[in-house]
């Protein structure tokens, strides 16, 4: 892998800050050409140091006022791969993690309400073959959303 130096961690403390920033912005604060940010950005995009650019959308916005983490127990943690196919068909399950400890997946997921939980848990996620038991956790609020910190 390809070494990442200081320019590159500068530049990744700003767009991580403020991903709309325009280049030549990033540019002037970093004292290098626009050109030479577009090189670096692309450069760690292609080394998937960046992983990811867009918008993030407020879900209650769009009526999903409730964020769940599931604890998913499986019959055999063989079956992580054709359970989480079978998850990535649920357009409310936003994120899967393969974990050690009581659960093998842990998803976070967004529901409109009570009634459309119970819907997604009972009558999807819980009829997904080889999974045994499930423990939601509603988170009731968030105040810390960061990436790691870039040193």
């Amino acid at each position: 892998m390809e070494k990442i130096d200081q320019l590159d961690r500068k530049i990744l403390r700003i767009i991580s800050q403020n991903a709309r920033m325009p280049f030549k912005d990033v540019a002037e604060l970093c004292g290098v050409s626009r050109a030479a940010i577009h090189q670096r950005v692309q450069r760690m995009i292609d080394l998937n140091v960046i992983t990811g650019s867009g918008y993030t959308v407020n879900p209650k916005m769009l009526g999903y006022n409730i964020c769940v983490y599931i604890g998913i127990a499986l019959e055999r943690g063989s079956m992580y791969k054709a359970v989480v196919s079978e998850l990535e068909k649920i357009p409310e399950v936003v994120e899967s993690q393969y974990t050690l400890g009581a659960y093998t997946i842990l998803i976070k997921l967004y529901a409109k309400n009570d009634e459309h939980l119970m819907e997604l848990l009972n009558g999807k996620i819980q009829e997904i073959p080889g999974v045994v038991s499930t423990e939601t956790l509603t988170s009731l609020d968030q105040r810390i959303r960061r990436t790691i910190p870039i040193e």
